[in-house]
Order: C-alpha cells, then structure tokens, then sequence
C-alpha cells in the first residue's frame, strides 16, 4: 500500500500565494538569466529617496540597477542596515518600499507593541523581499510577476519583544489572547494606509503565516 502524505505536506503543496480562496499548486518560476548591470542614471525620485533614508538616520546601502532576466530586476533598490531595529531576511528592495517599511515599523507596529501587547520592539522577522517569481495561487494569476521580482514587496512573518514573547502571524491571527491579535489587526490596518497591496490571512491559504506588503498602488487590503 501505497505510504499517504501527511495532512500538512498535502495543504502546502494546495496552498499558492495570490488569489482567492481557491489555490493550486505553485508555477516554476520565470527562467533568469544571469544578472547584467544596467548603466542607467540615478532618478530624480529615488534620489529624493536616498535623502528620505539619511535624514530619518536610516543607514542603508545602495545596490547597483540590475536586470536578472524573465522581467526581474532592482532599479533604485537599496539593502537596509541599520533602521532602528533588527529586521531579519530582507535582501535588496526598492527604495520607495524601504521608505514605507520603516514608516510602518517605527510608527505603526512599534507603538501598537507598546499599548497593545504593554512591550517594546526588538526584531521585525520577514520571509524576504526580492524573489525572481510569479505571483501564485490561482491559475489566472501565473500569467503576472510577483511584486518580489521587483523588490517592491515584503513578507513580513513575526515580531520579536524585548521581554522575549514572540508574536507570528501564524499562530497569532487567530490567536485565543485577545491583545495578540488585536495588535495583528491593528498593524494590519497601518499596512493598509501606507502600502497599495496588504495580504494576510484573511485572503487566502497561501497568506497564513504572513502579510504580504506592496508598494504599488493598488489600493487592496485583505
């Protein structure tokens, strides 16, 4: 007799990244090729970026205007260093996304940390940023690049405090503490007034155990 999958290994390979409710199983991603270095000027908006970062006293670095092939690239990206507070994960990113990164961190789920959950701040743990893929979930949505393949989204999973609790959007959203997902909700709604696109897992299976963060203008919250 053939052995089964376990239940969990079975709902993974079901569960996609965008969509409905419905998912399907994830698409290979788009062929790269390997990465060539575009000589392109500096624009005038992500220069007025750069400024943004070092006046709020971000140290940051800024990476080279790269095309990695199958439509993914990093234009006007940088690699964030130091914010404020330990971030784990993030590879390159655009700027103007780093921008409202660190305006939701300091500014919405710092202080929700503090008057919901009664702590203070100490990491911000994502799943990464740049990522050369599809979006994923139902068949109609293989045909799109990811907002990753850009560097114009986050997946953010947890958060860390500085009395050792550890807040996860997967066992968090749902979680029997009413502060713990009242602070879930709460940054959630931050998200939503700062990024274009905010995913989490009142969209689909695929969105569990994170919030995908967009900086597009899409207007979508879920």
């Amino acid at each position: 007799m053939p052995r089964r999958a376990p239940a969990f290994g079975l709902a993974l390979l079901l569960a996609g990244c965008f969509g409905g409710d419905r998912v399907a199983p994830p698409p290979p991603r788009p062929r790269a090729s390997p990465a060539v270095t575009l000589n392109l000027p500096t624009s005038r908006e992500t220069q007025a970026c750069f400024a943004d970062l070092s006046r709020q006293g971000v140290r940051y670095s800024p990476l080279p205007d790269r095309d990695y092939g199958g439509g993914c690239q990093l234009i006007g990206a940088v690699q964030l260093i130091d914010i404020g507070v330990p971030v784990t994960g993030i590879k390159g990113m655009r700027c103007g996304l780093a921008r409202t990164f660190i305006g939701w961190a300091r500014n919405g789920v710092a202080p929700a940390a503090r008057e919901i959950l009664g702590g203070e701040l100490a990491r911000i743990e994502t799943m990464g940023s740049y990522a050369c893929r599809n979006t994923v979930g139902t068949a109609p949505a293989y045909t799109r690049l990811s907002g990753h393949a850009l560097g114009n989204a986050v997946d953010v999973s947890g958060f860390m405090l500085t009395d050792g609790r550890r807040i996860t959007v997967q066992d968090g959203w749902r979680s029997p503490d009413p502060a713990t997902a009242e602070f879930l909700r709460v940054i959630r709604a931050s998200a939503c007034k700062r990024f274009g696109t905010v995913l989490s897992p009142d969209y689909n299976a695929a969105h569990y155990n994170h919030f995908h963060l967009e900086d597009d203008r899409a207007g979508f919250c879920r």
